[in-house]
């Protein structure tokens, strides 16, 4: 393989291998090394590229057990989950402003989460992968997915509602 077919392959969600990453740790540095990391493991093993039958799913794989390996480490002791996906320019600041709170509130909701949870709602709701691809990423079935992404969602909804009514009679 070339380095252009490499690349070819890879550049179609090398951003999201990046956004999962920065979804799991601490800071766009610490995303960019994990993500570095994975496209270098691709690139040696790039004769074997062509046996998998995925290899966005199995990029995405690499990418959450790097990630967690990183956590895992001692150098891991202050990282945290930012994100913040979304930017609009035609907005009124009244909107904006009200937009970038309930952003801020969804953030602060999902640290929360448990982590099988926080993985899903990444990959689903942000990434836009199907179940049966979250299902192979994950290593769980895609009923437990459709539980887990259920629960996320209601949690954040509930506690969402529960901000942004406080004080409201």
């Amino acid at each position: 393989m070339t380095q252009l077919e490499f690349l070819n392959v890879v550049t179609p969600f090398k951003d999201k291998v990046f956004r999962l990453a920065k979804r799991l740790l601490v800071s766009r540095e610490e995303a960019e090394d994990a993500t570095q990391e994975v496209l270098i493991k691709l690139w040696k093993n790039k004769a074997k590229i062509k046996d998998y039958k995925n290899v966005e799913a199995f990029s995405m794989t690499m990418t959450k057990n790097f990630c967690f390996d990183k956590l895992k480490s001692k150098q891991a002791q202050n990282l945290k989950i930012v994100h913040n996906n979304y930017q609009d320019h035609n907005v009124s600041l009244q909107k904006a402003v009200e937009l970038n709170d309930s952003l801020n509130w969804v953030e602060k909701i999902m640290q929360e989460l448990p982590e099988q949870q926080k993985m899903v709602v990444q990959l689903r709701d942000i990434e836009q992968y199907d179940f049966k691809d979250i299902a192979k990423m994950l290593d769980m079935n895609e009923t437990a997915i459709r539980v887990a992404l259920s629960r996320a969602r209601k949690t954040i909804r509930e506690k969402l509602t529960k901000t942004h009514n406080y004080g409201v009679k």
